[in-house]
């Protein structure tokens, strides 16, 4: 259970017991470690306070939990008897679309007739203004949404509970340091703001989303709810996992120009079975391309803003991150028939890196149920 959380990762969560009040913990092997009283940004609720003191107080602090941790200087529980809260309090949240191989697949399967990829995809990071409202931890139940819904062959929309209902398989980016109004983050100062790093899975309801998409893009489909893991990795923990961008063809704009993939595996799994591995290190657009395009406007940016990379999807077909793609658009039925997703279904988003130890780090899990819609 505590495989791939040493001492190299020290991912940071906030956690009660019973009769206490929720404050920040790491997760170290089969443990949580308080770590509220090494500063008092960490004696709460949310990550926030903490997030926004910067990238030296991080490092310090990182360094002086690891001291501590290892020898043996903090109060400990037992992993499985803690509850586990949202991380962090979530500000704005922004869903990117990163991956060449996903954006493809979407393509030819709504446009077989068409280019797949639109004009504009391989010179922006394309992406949308998500609800952080509706931002839930790992293991929170899922309520299938309602909408209106018109298939390709119906006349007219109708209302009712989604019938292809699908999930994505994404990373989350955490914001600690904000940027004010009419500034820019350079494509080479993501660790000057990032935080850390979640699981994320972006629910989406595929019939209410096409139905409603076109002009202005996803809205309903996609914001009923989002899973994020109950872990933050730190940026830090993740030094061993860069690696090289794809080929980006053409040349970015200059202000795009920079950047690194993440060697993250993925892996799907529905109702305890693996059914895909998405490798996030194949996204064309990196995490550093993603935020400097998000403020290359001026847009601000704020402590526990979100920003996901979409779906992660590989060149195979056990490697596609949703079931729309798993399925072929509900025309090919996957792990013996399934298309989209029932009720009483549970997705659980499993994530390993390079560690800076030697060995692989274990990401936080994003776990969801999914239950019947309201009547």
């Amino acid at each position: 259970m505590g495989e791939g959380f040493g001492i190299d990762h020290l991912p940071y969560g906030v956690f009660s017991t019973r009769g206490s009040a929720p404050r920040v913990g790491v997760r170290y092997a089969d443990t949580v470690v308080d770590v509220s009283t090494v500063r008092p940004q960490l004696d709460r609720p949310a990550l926030n306070d903490f997030m926004a003191l910067g990238p030296e107080a991080w490092a310090e602090t990182r360094s002086d939990i690891a001291g501590q941790v290892e020898a043996g200087a903090l109060p400990a529980f037992p992993a499985d008897e803690v509850a586990l809260h949202l991380p962090f309090t979530v500000g704005d949240y922004v869903d990117f679309y990163a991956s060449l191989h996903h954006a493809s697949n979407v393509g030819r399967i709504f446009r077989p007739d068409q280019e797949p990829l639109l004009p504009n995809w391989r010179h922006l990071p394309v992406g949308y203004h998500g609800r952080g409202g509706t931002v839930v931890v790992s293991g929170t139940p899922v309520v299938r949404p309602c909408g209106q819904r018109k298939g390709p062959h119906e006349s007219a929309p109708t209302y009712g509970p989604s019938r292809r209902l699908d999930i994505e398989a994404e990373l989350g980016f955490v914001i600690g340091v904000g940027s004010e109004l009419g500034s820019r983050i350079g494509v080479d100062e993501l660790q000057d703001h990032v935080f850390g790093v979640v699981g994320l899975n972006d629910w989406s309801a595929r019939d209410i989303q096409a139905w409603e998409y076109v002009p202005l893009g996803p809205f309903l489909g996609k914001s009923f709810a989002t899973s994020v893991s109950a872990w933050v990795t730190p940026l830090a923990a993740l030094a061993a996992a860069r690696t090289e961008l794809p080929e980006q063809d053409p040349a970015p704009l200059p202000y795009l120009a920079g950047g690194h993939a993440l060697d993250v595996d993925v892996a799907v799994v529905l109702d305890g079975d693996v059914v895909s591995r998405p490798p996030y290190r194949t996204m064309y657009w990196s995490p550093a391309q993603m935020l400097a395009h998000l403020t290359v406007n001026g847009a601000s940016t704020r402590t526990g803003d979100l920003f996901a990379s979409g779906t992660i999807s590989g060149p195979e077909p056990d490697t596609r991150g949703s079931f729309l793609e798993l399925s072929w658009g509900g025309k090919e039925p996957f792990a013996g028939g399934r298309t989209f997703l029932e009720d009483g279904d549970e997705v659980v988003l499993r994530y390993s890196a390079p560690g800076t130890g030697g060995g692989r780090i274990t990401l936080g899990e994003v776990a969801g149920r999914i239950e019947p819609a309201l009547p």
